[in-house]
């Protein structure tokens, strides 16, 4: 059954048009009065109740849709262990694919970071339309992938300020569904090529359950400096093995093994 996210306070037995950009959807997959569909909001929306919820089509228009809402089911496929990646921007399609991926892996946040070797800087128009970009292409994997949550995508920023922002007793901020930090910060684990670190699984043994945010560098790594500013709040360096993985790769290799160990 199609499934689409749609940011609305959904309930079931009412009728609602749906927002454009899924109306579109729907229409090019040529639906008609009488379908049954999947609707969730993501989490994103406040006091969301979260799951999913039955629909059906009840009106094709030529740029409406309209559609009854039916029942409501609680299903939730998050992983046991929320992770949130503060990820160094990478270059071309390269960040599209890390983000789709990374939600189709469950995710629970993403915060793009702009390195001193990232090759790609966001500020001002181009940076709020490149976080809007990236938060499509994490809903759309949201919808392939069966999640009722999507991850959000966070603006972008340096790792000085971001710690300026986050000291290294607090959390990652607020999670796709927009609930505050736990109680229990997220422990802080960094992608490091540098002498001294730890296998993974090592660092998260005896961490069951406890969210995780993980620092990964763009191409050519984060620099000394870099990594020195994250160790001093809090981060420990943690390594995936011994070869040497693509940007684009390492972290979500770190988290396959983070949600699926």
């Amino acid at each position: 059954m199609p499934r689409f996210h749609c940011p609305a306070i959904l309930a079931t037995g009412t009728e609602l048009d749906l927002p454009p950009s899924v109306a579109r959807h729907v229409q090019v997959l040529r639906l008609q009065p009488g379908d049954a569909i999947t609707l969730f909001d993501g989490g994103l929306v406040p006091g969301s109740p979260g799951g999913e919820f039955e629909a059906t089509v009840v009106h094709m228009g030529r740029s409406d849709v309209r559609v009854r809402v039916g029942a409501h089911h609680a299903i939730e496929r998050e992983a046991p262990r929320a992770v949130h990646l503060l990820a160094g921007i990478t270059a071309n399609e390269r960040m599209d694919w890390l983000v789709e991926k990374a939600t189709e892996l469950g995710v629970a946040s993403i915060t793009p970071l702009m390195a001193e070797r990232s090759v790609l800087k966001l500020k001002g128009e181009r940076a709020d339309k490149k976080i809007a970009h990236w938060q499509a292409v994490a809903i759309s994997a949201a919808e392939q992938c069966g999640r009722n949550r999507v991850p959000l995508v966070h603006p972008a920023a340096d790792l000085a300020g971001w710690v300026r922002h986050h000291g290294a007793g607090a959390g990652a901020g607020t999670d796709a569904a927009g609930a505050a930090d736990t109680a229990v910060p997220p422990q802080r684990l960094l992608l490091s090529l540098r002498a001294g670190t730890v296998p993974l699984h090592t660092a998260v043994a005896g961490q069951d359950g406890r969210a995780v945010l993980f620092l990964s560098g763009p191409e050519g790594g984060l620099s000394p400096a870099e990594e020195a500013l994250a160790a001093e709040h809090g981060f420990a360096p943690v390594t995936l093995g011994p070869r040497v993985l693509r940007a684009e790769t390492a972290p979500l290799a770190a988290l396959a093994a983070l949600v699926l160990s």
